[in-house]
């Protein structure tokens, strides 16, 4: 396992930063409330490095400067933003993403925490949502959610869904009586109503298997930007506490750094630097399988075309420039003989977003209208839109892909 996050975590903290100024606003008008065939709550879930919060600095993750939250509010929807660690695993997110939503305090599992050697338990949340899974005492309907995760959290959402839907065998066997997690006993099954992916890198990204190219450079970079945060480390969570990683009183924030970089945690396989890396992803796929019962679809976004005499990509225009390096390097990447790998969208390439295919049996189809169940639904491709630009970061965000994507949700049958 190669020393591969802290790469990550310098983009993202860079993204960060950079991406605070030259945003485009773009207005829309709100229409009306759709005609629904179910009322749940959509509920969204952040990719990679995002530690912020809901907000910063009038900075939204979700829209930028334009909140797709409050549109879609607007519109007649129930919206909440959830967040977890930026950093951590799959896994663990998933475990934080089910508190957050319902309530309570995290549990990682008792098998897995001893497996990686950190805490069983984590924060305790009041939940966005606790009457989720829950029956709906006037109409005796279960109270179901739609999931929508951008980049990693794609990943994550599908890795709740699984746990919810079968549970974990090695967590029921080694955690006795009421002691389990129903995420883990296979009890909260027929909670999840759809999930959405954006720009997600199902099958892993060329990028993360080549992150200790950058290292240095994004390490120092990371260790500069901490002098810019506060000394209480208020305004950026890395969410690896479960690790024992958080600030000592007694510690500057670069100190902090280095202590949290050269940790071991960043070998392990229990962190976000493996499930992105093409062989990690293809590992999770083995065992994150798409449910029979849920609505699953995926948003697919490139910024790169082929260059003249070559079948190489560049990026557009459009793209983040920061994004464009990597863009390049990708655009010139072949991988499992699909040269389709090279259209990318500066992070993420084209045929790791549609679904999950390495070391997955989930079935694709193109989306017509009509969406079928435990099967990817596969958007139309959204060109010139980069990674960050399709959440509203850098360019304004393509607001009607989100409130026609919502009104798809609403649209979707109530099943039991």
């Amino acid at each position: 396992m190669r020393k591969g996050l802290p790469l990550v975590a310098g983009v993202v903290m860079f993204f960060c930063f950079s991406i605070l100024v030259g945003n485009l606003a773009g207005d829309l008008d709100a229409g009306a409330e759709p005609d629904s065939g179910n009322d749940y709550p959509i509920v969204f879930v952040h990719g990679l490095g995002w530690g912020f919060g809901e907000q910063v600095v009038g900075m939204d993750y979700w829209g930028g400067t334009d909140s797709i939250k409050e549109e879609l509010e607007d519109r007649g929807h129930e919206v909440y933003i959830a967040n977890v660690s930026p950093f951590a695993s799959n896994w663990d997110r998933a475990a934080e993403l089910y508190a957050v939503i319902k309530g309570g305090t995290v549990d990682y599992g008792e098998a897995h925490s001893q497996e990686y050697g950190h805490d069983r338990y984590g924060k305790t949340y009041e939940g966005l949502y606790p009457e989720w899974g829950e029956k709906d005492p006037q109409t005796g309907e279960v109270n179901k959610i739609h999931l929508v995760g951008h980049s990693m959290g794609g990943q994550t959402i599908r890795t709740l869904v699984q746990l919810l839907e079968e549970g974990c065998p090695e967590e029921r066997e080694q955690t006795t009586g009421d002691e389990i997690s129903k995420l883990f006993s296979g009890e909260a099954a027929g909670k999840v109503a759809s999930i959405t992916s954006v720009a997600t890198p199902h099958d892993g990204s060329t990028i993360a298997d080549d992150v200790d190219d950058f290292l240095p450079f994004f390490e120092d970079m990371v260790k500069s930007v901490s002098r810019f945060l506060p000394e209480d480390n208020q305004l950026y969570d890395f969410g690896l506490q479960h690790w024992g990683l958080h600030k000592e009183e007694d510690e500057s924030m670069c100190e902090y750094y280095k202590r949290l970089f050269d940790s071991e945690v960043w070998e392990t396989k229990d962190i976000s630097a493996w499930d992105l890396h093409t062989e990690g992803a293809k590992e999770l796929n083995s065992w994150v399988e798409a449910q029979p019962d849920v609505y699953y679809f995926s948003i697919n976004n490139t910024a790169t075309s082929e260059r003249v005499f070559s079948d190489n990509h560049r990026p557009h225009i459009t793209m983040m420039p920061f994004l464009r390096p990597f863009a390049r390097r990708m655009g010139r990447t072949e991988i499992y003989g699909d040269p389709d790998w090279k259209e990318n969208d500066g992070l993420v390439s084209l045929p790791s977003m549609t679904s999950p295919t390495q070391g997955s049996e989930d079935e694709v189809v193109e989306y017509d209208g009509n969406p079928e169940p435990g099967k990817w639904n596969k958007m139309d491709k959204l060109e010139n839109y980069c990674h960050m630009s399709i959440i509203g970061m850098y360019r304004s965000v393509p607001m009607e892909v989100y409130t026609d994507l919502a009104d798809t949700l609403s649209s979707l049958p109530v099943e039991e």
